[in-house]
């Protein structure tokens, strides 16, 4: 993940101007996919002051900078230099990228999605040597998994139903009953997948 914000005091962020830092926010939020109402339960601002910042209707103070910056994944720094700074949002090296492996040792997933969007979305780079088991229990009511097969054969059990999925082929399935994804295939299986643990477009400003 990028670093955090510094924690700063109650003075106004008058470095930067309202118009450049309202665009700032803005921008960020939407290229996270985030709502108003989103990004102010992550940040513990105000719906309404993000909007009047956003609108350039308000000057904020720099504690109201940190909390929002936190929200975002970024930095203070990164936020005051408004739009002059770089539309690239994060990079993280192959060394910052968290890995996740089955019980059995036989299945890697590389966390692929920012970290702060867990609770809404998250995607996987997985990859499973053969007879590797990744066993999973149930996620939050309506969650549903999206599959797509790279390489090699995956069966998919859900619910009690069974599906071999090949190369090529993309499966989605209900998530919110224990599930399991197994390499019935003779080398190592590749995938990539999402989870959506929640209905896009709801609740958006």
């Amino acid at each position: 993940m990028s670093t955090r914000g510094r924690s700063g005091g109650k003075g106004q962020a008058a470095d930067v101007t309202a118009a450049d830092l309202g665009k700032t926010i803005q921008r960020l939020r939407k290229a996270y996919n985030m709502s108003l109402g989103e990004l102010s339960e992550q940040s513990g601002v105000a719906k309404s002051i993000i909007s009047q910042i956003e609108r350039n209707e308000t000057n904020p103070t720099l504690a109201t900078v940190v909390r929002l910056s936190r929200a975002l994944d970024t930095t203070v720094d990164e936020v005051l230099r408004g739009e002059q700074q770089s539309l690239f949002l994060e990079h993280q090296t192959r060394s910052g990228i968290p890995m996740l492996q089955s019980e059995d040792g036989l299945c890697r997933l590389a966390i692929a999605g920012p970290l702060n969007l867990v609770d809404f979305f998250q995607w996987y780079d997985f990859h499973a040597s053969p007879k590797g088991v990744l066993e999973s229990s149930p996620h939050p009511p309506g969650t549903v998994e999206h599959l797509y097969i790279v390489s090699g054969d995956l069966e998919v059990t859900t619910g009690g139903e069974a599906r071999v999925v090949k190369a090529g082929e993309a499966l989605r399935f209900k998530a919110d009953v224990p599930h399991r994804i197994v390499n019935v295939g003779e080398g190592e299986a590749h995938a990539v997948m999402m989870l959506a643990l929640r209905q896009f477009g709801t609740g958006q400003a």
